[in-house]
């Protein structure tokens, strides 16, 4: 329930991961585990944008066998492809590192005061209302730095992506889409690549049971945060994020 929650709300789900767990006296972090539950909000993110997906599906079928071109797939498409590129050299150049932080609470309180700071920075954001076909590959290369940054615990990455492309002037709701289309390779690139070096565990039932939780919780947490991000409040998470912040700051070992 925590991850379907803090995974689409810009509050850092890893941050709210490695705090919980550090709350309950585990003594390291459970990749394995984290890597199933964000499967299960990655499900989430397909359901909720099933229709976007068909568009760009649409898009490609359309370029490969030559029929009408349609070009918001195509073009939605090209900027995830540019955008992934930066995300996956980040985290497979600096995963050790990135993996490190998981077992620095206060480091990762830290890292949420970030993520506030930067999304009250969104108040000052220029609304240039730029569709689809107004973004460029710079837009699409920011945003994707934004998101390999946000690989690090405590650093939201919703609110990574959604506030860089608020910065970029994209429209509020192709921010939003645009940001959580993005995951999607992310979080089944990172998994696969986990899943791969870990293996299976004999906890995988209740493991699954935690992605169902979710699943559910994150499709109702997404739906509500593309509410605020249409009517432009995402920066009143900047209070939440420094108040769990400083809670780590102080209280976590």
């Amino acid at each position: 329930m925590v991850q379907g929650v803090t995974e689409f709300l810009p509050i850092s789900s890893s941050g709210h991961l490695v705090f919980f767990q550090s709350l309950f006296g585990f003594r390291k972090s459970d990749v394995l585990f984290d890597v199933i539950l964000h499967l299960g909000t990655l499900l989430a993110v397909v359901v909720y944008f099933r229709s976007d997906i068909v568009t760009i599906i649409k898009g490609v079928t359309a370029r490969l066998k030559g029929k009408e071109r349609n070009l918001e797939g195509e073009r939605l498409l090209l900027w995830i492809g540019v955008s992934t590129v930066p995300t996956g050299l980040m985290g497979i150049l600096l995963q050790d590192w990135f993996e490190s932080l998981f077992l620095k609470p206060r480091t990762v309180g830290v890292m949420l005061l970030v993520t506030g700071g930067v999304l009250w920075l969104t108040r000052v954001a220029k609304q240039e209302g730029k569709s689809i076909f107004g973004m460029s590959w710079v837009d699409a290369l920011l945003i994707g730095i934004a998101q390999g940054v946000a690989i690090i615990p405590g650093i939201s990455r919703s609110g990574a992506t959604l506030s860089a492309g608020l910065f970029r002037g994209l429209d509020r709701e192709l921010s939003g889409r645009f940001a959580f289309l993005l995951s999607i390779p992310a979080i089944l690139g990172a998994a696969l690549l986990e899943i791969r070096k870990l293996g299976i565990s004999t906890l995988m039932p209740a493991y699954l049971l935690g992605a169902a939780a979710a699943f559910f919780v994150g499709l109702l947490a997404l739906k509500f945060l593309m509410k605020i991000i249409k009517i432009g409040k995402i920066s009143h998470f900047c209070y939440y994020c420094w108040g769990v912040g400083m809670l780590m700051i102080l209280l976590v070992k």
